[in-house]
């Protein structure tokens, strides 16, 4: 089993790319919301669902899953949200 410990912060206020090559989602910060939802895709705006839609609150998160993306990672954000994900490239 590999472990990942780091990765590169991206900080989102509305919908947009987490990682543009295959990597693993290692969780997330939520600077502030208000009703904000996330949703992770595999790729592009047009990507595959990699789980269902959350409400996260303050703070760090994990992702209920363990994410990979194969083709990079897509935030899909609603309601108003602050979040920083964290996530690692390589497969």
């Amino acid at each position: 089993m590999q472990m990942q410990q780091s990765g590169t912060p991206i900080n989102l206020t509305a919908s947009g790319s987490v990682g543009k090559c295959a990597g693993s989602l290692l969780g997330f910060y939520v600077n502030s919301t208000t009703a904000g939802t996330i949703q992770i895709l595999n790729g592009g705006s047009a990507g595959t669902a990699l789980g269902g839609t959350i409400t996260p609150s303050v703070g760090w998160n994990t992702y209920p899953a363990a994410i990979t993306s194969a083709l990079g990672a897509y935030a899909t954000i609603g309601g108003i949200l602050d979040v920083t994900f964290f996530f690692a490239a390589g497969g």
